[in-house]
């Protein structure tokens, strides 16, 4: 079983962070949010470890302390 990392782990943060907001310029909140389920699953389905998932989205909830 993996581990969620918590701690910074990209090289420009600043540059993923651009990318994620111009992957929904100009679409209506359907299209955008639509967009950002398909990234989502294509990570989730990158990560492949179910309780990583879980972590992961019991701390997006706001449910869980992050681990680091």
């Amino acid at each position: 079983m993996g581990r969620l990392i918590t701690e910074s782990n990209l090289a420009d943060p600043d540059a993923v962070y651009a990318a994620l907001v111009a992957m929904t310029e100009g679409l209506d909140d359907a299209a955008a949010q639509a967009a950002t389920a398909r990234l989502v699953l294509l990570l989730a389905n990158h990560v492949g470890d179910e309780a990583v998932l879980r972590e992961a989205i019991a701390i997006a909830r706001g449910e869980a302390e992050k681990k680091s």
